[in-house]
């Protein structure tokens, strides 16, 4: 049955996407969030967007430093999802103060331990884009994957690693992993009507 849905929750509908850990670091300062929105937007060189707000921290580092990284977390670090995404990184190190284990990358960025996929970013800058809707573009500079969950190229959600299936916010810290996956088929055209 379609209802109308109020234009306030209309974004909602299509974010469902995988939500990520935004880490970054400047100087002696690193921070930590998550991050509902981001996306691909360019295969070659591969480049994603991903919104940081005026108002967080990380968006100070990413400003300051030039990159970022994008951290996607599995089904066992929820509750790390909605810690670091509800408080703010000015005052305390979130890595120190949760015990948020981590590894340096190739690029030097804090990237989360724990999480299923890891993409480095050098920040592209627009500021445009970034100022008017708090939208970053990054070109993906290392990726790497647990190929227990990701192996040539594809995302492989099965039942036997349900524990490493990505998160996928809903809104109010809940939020949603792949339970089943369906593999579409080719539909033969209609006869033409003669």
């Amino acid at each position: 049955m379609r209802r109308p849905v109020s234009l306030a929750h209309a974004s909602r509908l299509v974010n469902h996407g995988p939500t990520v850990l935004v880490s970054s670091a400047h100087g002696e300062r690193r921070n930590v969030m998550a991050a509902a929105w981001s996306m691909p937007v360019e295969f070659t060189p591969p480049r994603i967007a991903v919104v940081l707000d005026k108002s967080t921290f990380t968006r100070e580092l990413v400003l300051a430093s030039g990159g970022f990284a994008l951290n996607l977390p599995c089904r066992a670090l929820a509750d790390l999802c909605f810690t670091v995404g509800s408080v703010s990184g000015t005052e305390a190190d979130k890595f120190t103060r949760y015990g948020i284990e981590r590894f340096e990358g190739s690029t030097g960025l804090p990237l989360v331990e724990g999480c299923v996929a890891w993409l480095e970013c050098r920040l592209i800058s627009e500021p445009h884009a970034q100022e008017a809707y708090d939208t970053f573009f990054g070109e993906v500079v290392a990726a790497q994957a647990d190929d227990r969950v990701f192996a040539n190229g594809r995302w492989s959600f099965r039942d036997d690693n349900a524990e490493l299936h990505t998160l996928h916010h809903l809104g109010a810290g809940v939020f949603a992993v792949p339970s089943q996956t369906v593999q579409g088929r080719v539909i033969a055209p209609l006869p033409d009507p003669a």
